[in-house]
C-alpha cells in the first residue's frame, strides 16, 4: 500500500465517528476526494457523496456505497463521585469492554477515560462470570466528582469510542477498530480516485452513508435522493478461518482470498452475474456468501428504495468484527478496489439490470 494511501486510511480509521456523529470522519473522507471528484456534498444527517460526471450527457448513474459510522457508547449517567455510566451505540460488545481506554467526545474536545476493571482477586466467583451488562460498565476520567467532569466538557449524551489506533500486523494485514466500515469508505474513495481520469458511460456516485449500525437510515435517505440505476454496496463480512468456527453454520470465508459477493434476495442476480464475470476476466479472487433473507447491511435499504434499485453486496473479509482488533488483509482491500473499478468501467450506455419475460 503506497504511503500516501496508508496515511489516508490510518487517519480515516483513527478519527472517531460513532453512529449519528460521523462528521469528523466525513470531513477526512471528503478532503481526500475533493481533488479528484466533480463535487462533494452531504445531506442533513451527514451522509456524504462524491460524484464524477459521465463523459456524455446521460441520465444513468452507478452508485458505490459504504457506511461511515462505527459502534461506540453514549454517556447515560454521571455519578456524584465523577464516574460515567454508558449505553451502547450500535452493536458494542461488552464482553471485551473492561480494562480498555476510551475516548469521550466531550463538548470541549476529546477526553481520555478508562473502562474500569475490578481486579480478579476482588471479584466473587470470577470463574463463573458472564459478560458484563452495559449498565455495569463504569468509566473513570481521572477526576473526583461530577463538577470536575462538567469542567472537562462531559455531559449526558456525549458519545465515546475505544481509543485504539490502527497498526500493521505481519506486514500484509491491518488491525484497527472501525474497519467496519471505514475500510469501505477507503475502498470507494480509491475507486473514485482511479476512475477520475477515465471516460465513463454512467454518472458515478460514491456514497459514504451514516447510521448503518443502527438501521441503515443514512443509506435509505441518500438512495431516495440519488436513485441510481445500479448500486454496489461495500461492507465487511466475517472471515471464518479462525479457531472455534464451523463452516456448516457460518460459511467458509478466508482472509487473503479476495472479497465476497453475496447471494440472496437483496442481491440482484444480473448484477451479481456481472461481478462474477468480471472477477473471472480480471483474475480477481472472489468468494461467495449466502444471505438468503437479509444482508443486515445498507444493501437492504438501498434495493428497496422506491421502485427498486438493482443492487449487490460486496464484502471485505475481516477477523474479530466489532472489536478493537478487527483484522483485514491488504490484498483483499486491493482486490475489492479492482473489482469496483472493473464494474464501473464495464457499464455501457445501453446496460440495464431488469429481468425480461
Amino acid at each position: 500500500m503506497p504511503l500516501e494511501d496508508q496515511e489516508f486510511l490510518f487517519k480515516l480509521l483513527g478519527t472517531p465517528s460513532p453512529t449519528g456523529f460521523e462528521m469528523p470522519g466525513q470531513r477526512v473522507w471528503s478532503e481526500f476526494l475533493k481533488p479528484v471528484a466533480s463535487e462533494v456534498k452531504c445531506d442533513a444527517y451527514g451522509s456524504t457523496w462524491a460524484t464524477k460526471s459521465a463523459s456524455n450527457s446521460v441520465s444513468k448513474s452507478v452508485m458505490l456505497e459504504a457506511h461511515a459510522d462505527e459502534i461506540g457508547y453514549m454517556v447515560r449517567h454521571i455519578t456524584d463521585e465523577g464516574f460515567l455510566y454508558v449505553d451502547k451505540l450500535g452493536g458494542s460488545d461488552t464482553a471485551t469492554a473492561r480494562g480498555r481506554r476510551i475516548s469521550i467526545l466531550g463538548d470541549k474536545g476529546e477526553v481520555l477515560g478508562i473502562i474500569g476493571n475490578t481486579a480478579v482477586h476482588l471479584r466473587k466467583d470470577a470463574s463463573e462470570e458472564k459478560a458484563p451488562k452495559v449498565h455495569e460498565l463504569w468509566i473513570d476520567v481521572g477526576v473526583s466528582n461530577s463538577i470536575e467532569v462538567a469542567k472537562l466538557g462531559i455531559r449526558v449524551g456525549n458519545v465515546a469510542v475505544y481509543a485504539d489506533k490502527p497498526t500493521l500486523l505481519g506486514g500484509d494485514k491491518i488491525v484497527s477498530r472501525a474497519l467496519d466500515n471505514r475500510i469501505g469508505g477507503y475502498i470507494i474513495a480509491q475507486a473514485m480516485k482511479r476512475l477520475s481520469e477515465k471516460t465513463l458511460t454512467h454518472n458515478l456516485i460514491c456514497l459514504n452513508a451514516t447510521q448503518e449500525e443502527i438501521g441503515g437510515f443514512g443509506a435509505a435517505m441518500a438512495a431516495y435522493r440519488h436513485l441510481p440505476d445500479v448500486c454496489i454496496c461495500i461492507d465487511v463480512t466475517h472471515a471464518t478461518d479462525t479457531p472455534g468456527l464451523d463452516a456448516k453454520e457460518v460459511g467458509d470465508v478466508k482472509l487473503g482470498k479476495g472479497p465476497t459477493v453475496a447471494h440472496g434476495s437483496a442481491n440482484h442476480p444480473l448484477v451479481v452475474e456481472r461481478l462474477i464475470q468480471l472477477a473471472s476476466e480480471k483474475k480477481i479472487p472472489l468468494q461467495h456468501e449466502a444471505t438468503p433473507n437479509s444482508t443486515y447491511t445498507d444493501t437492504d435499504n438501498v434495493y428497496t428504495t422506491k421502485q427498486g434499485i438493482p443492487s449487490a453486496l460486496v464484502s471485505l473479509p475481516i477477523r474479530s468484527m466489532h472489536s478493537v482488533v478487527e483484522t483485514a488483509h491488504i490484498e483483499d482491500i486491493n482486490y475489492t478496489v479492482d473489482l469496483l473499478v472493473a464494474f464501473v468501467e464495464s457499464l455501457q450506455a445501453e446496460d440495464h439490470f431488469n429481468h425480461l419475460l
